[in-house]
């Protein structure tokens, strides 16, 4: 009886401990984030000026308005960054997989997203506009124009479903990187493409080819960008809220987004 009894507080003791060590998995990527001193944070830098690869000083750099607003958040925490470079398709998976602690790369919030993560509060806003070749500007000019029309959008964007759901009949042509697609309507390959006004309006000024087309397209929440954490971290979701709605407020966002496309005008020269 005692040998039984022995037996039994020792596997209670056991699941006991299982279960405080399986505490970890649960912790805030805050606690962790801030014990390690170091944020891991996944991006796609094709999407300037939110984020574009650059060369400084002889050597390639990723830089953009995303890259700044972290990096001012890291320092403001008071950890490093580690950037995670990577095509925006697998940007999300990355971090729901724990490769990253965020992801930051020109994000839109869905109802699809949300279902698996957490998103702060937007940081910048802009509206979804349509760029064709200049060439075609008489023809492409409304909604139906662009049926049967091969239009291009970046492979798991939002841009995807505005072509699904607001070009009807038009053709989705889905491509991994954001230049490649410009590079397509440039040639005429593609007919036109749906991106955010800001990223076009960068493109557009170093490509005299293309223009944004006077095709007005339906506004929706999409057209804010947030940063995303995986669920279960209200303390990282609360401290990066902070930080953005200050520097949102001093006009520290503004002037990364108009700074990057400032750099990205000068490094296209």
């Amino acid at each position: 009886m005692k040998k039984g009894f022995l037996w039994g507080v020792i596997g209670l003791s056991a699941i006991f401990l299982s279960g405080c060590g399986g505490s970890n998995e649960t912790e805030d990527k805050y606690d962790t984030i801030k014990e390690a001193g170091v944020i891991k944070v996944a991006t796609s830098p094709d999407y300037a000026p939110f984020g574009f690869h650059t060369t400084i000083d002889g050597k390639d750099q990723i830089v953009g308005a995303d890259i700044d607003l972290v990096e001012a958040i890291g320092e403001k925490m008071g950890v490093e960054v580690e950037w995670l470079d990577m095509s925006f398709n697998n940007v999300l998976a990355a971090t729901k997989e724990g490769k990253a602690d965020i992801a930051v790369s020109a994000i839109s919030v869905t109802d699809e997203r949300e279902e698996s993560f957490d998103f702060t509060t937007d940081y910048y806003t802009s509206p979804q506009v349509i760029v064709i070749n200049k060439n075609n500007q008489e023809v492409l000019n409304s909604i139906e124009s662009l049926s049967d029309k091969k239009v291009g959008a970046q492979k798991g964007t939002i841009q995807e479903n505005i072509v699904k759901n607001q070009l009807e009949g038009a053709q989705l042509v889905s491509i991994e990187k954001l230049p490649n697609i410009f590079i397509e309507v440039n040639s005429g390959s593609l007919d036109a493409l749906v991106v955010e006004k800001m990223v076009a309006e960068s493109y557009v000024e170093q490509n005299p080819n293309l223009m944004i087309a006077e095709i007005p397209l339906e506004s929706m929440k999409e057209d804010s960008f947030s940063i995303a954490v995986p669920k279960g971290n209200p303390k990282l979701v609360e401290e990066l809220d902070k930080l953005i709605s200050e520097m949102k407020e001093n006009g520290e966002v503004e002037e990364m987004v108009n700074k990057n496309s400032e750099l990205m005008d000068t490094a296209s020269e």
